[in-house]
């Protein structure tokens, strides 16, 4: 017999000594598309004749779409004596799974929000009985749930950028909470929200503070923004990443924005120490994720890391121009609803979301 496994168990053991083996059985171009991270493909068609691939010392979790044909493998690999658990939902409910991790700042405390499925990042910000948050997804009950864990209440909202490949909950959190919005106007939004400007500081309890750091840091978008949260730790958004830099194509304009990006980094993000801890906007699906620790590097490590750091203005350019990936599923539709353009109704646009993140440059 199998069991079944929700996402949040699975999200909980990767990356860990108990992590299972992940078997999707969707078919190839399914798997392609978007896919778990480690994740072992062998589609269901297959399986029978192909069992004998499969590990028997570790747990094998199975994995399609929703969860049924996942549950058809499940049965035929229990018959063989492997132990097996199906994944409740499939990938539906592994895009829906977060999970969360706090880096300690003295006075101030840092929660990374993971959205395992996207490769979403976002952060509370938080010290005494106040947080901000920044770059919330559309599941806006996660950021109410955690400040409510550390007894804060959200006095702000912030968005690094316009995002294109997924749902911005930024103004929805700031009305369900109260909080204002802040987002950089060098974006375009048709809505309510309080201007960021250069080197604005916000304070919070303590002392400490929380500042844009660089505005702009265009590239990535024209608003392209990165927080510094009490001269430590770097907010980076959409402009670096722990294996890659923001991609500057999705205003079809990459020339421009590979040259803007260029003197972000280098005139911006670069010039910060070296022990700044760089928090991204997102993370791709080579990056090992571990529920103990938050997904991040030192700026030193990400300039020994990241060869592209290293280059001139022309060869990063070029560099940047010639290596992104396809763009994200139904982009265009995303940045619409972003910027408070679209009367598509939610469900519909929850659907269109769903999918890999495709928002760095190819490496």
């Amino acid at each position: 017999m199998y069991r079944d496994a929700d996402a949040a168990e699975l999200a909980a053991r990767l990356g860990t000594p108990d992590e299972p083996l992940v078997l999707d059985v969707r078919e190839p171009a399914e798997f392609a598309a978007w896919s778990i991270p480690s994740a072992v493909n062998i589609p269901l068609g297959e399986l029978a004749t192909r069992a004998s691939e499969v590990p028997a010392e570790r747990e094998v979790v199975t994995v399609c779409a929703t969860g049924s044909r996942s549950s058809s493998a499940a049965e035929i690999l229990s018959r063989t004596g492997r132990r097996v658990a199906n994944l409740v939902g499939g990938m539906a409910g592994w895009a829906m799974v977060y999970d969360a991790v706090t880096v300690e700042l003295d006075a101030v405390r840092v929660v990374q929000v993971r959205r395992r499925g996207k490769g979403c990042l976002s952060y509370l910000v938080g010290a005494g009985d106040v947080a901000l948050v920044v770059d919330p997804s559309f599941d806006t009950e996660v950021y109410g749930r955690l400040a409510d864990e550390h007894g804060w209440r959200i006095a702000r909202v912030f968005d690094t950028h316009l995002h294109a490949d997924h749902l911005s909950g930024a103004r929805q959190l700031a009305k369900a909470t109260g909080a204002s919005l802040h987002l950089n106007p060098a974006d375009t939004f048709d809505f309510a929200y309080e201007p960021l400007g250069d080197e604005d500081r916000f304070g919070l309890p303590g002392g400490a503070s929380f500042r844009v750091a660089a505005i702009p840091t265009p590239g990535h978008t024209r608003g392209s923004t990165i927080y510094v949260v009490a001269d430590r730790v770097v907010l980076s958004g959409d402009t670096l990443f722990v294996d890659s830099v923001g991609r500057p194509d999705l205003a079809d304009q990459a020339e421009e924005f590979a040259h803007s990006l260029y003197h972000s980094l280098h005139d911006k993000v670069l010039s910060l120490p070296d022990d700044a801890f760089v928090l991204p906007g997102h993370y791709g699906e080579k990056v090992i994720v571990r529920p103990d620790r938050p997904v991040g590097a030192t700026l030193g490590e990400l300039r020994q890391a990241l060869a592209p750091l290293s280059f001139d203005e022309d060869e990063f350019v070029s560099w940047a121009t010639t290596r992104t990936a396809s763009r994200p599923p139904n982009y265009v539709e995303i940045i619409q609803a972003n910027m408070g353009r679209s009367d598509v109704a939610l469900p519909i646009l929850r659907q269109l979301e769903v999918g890999p993140n495709r928002c760095s440059v190819s490496t």
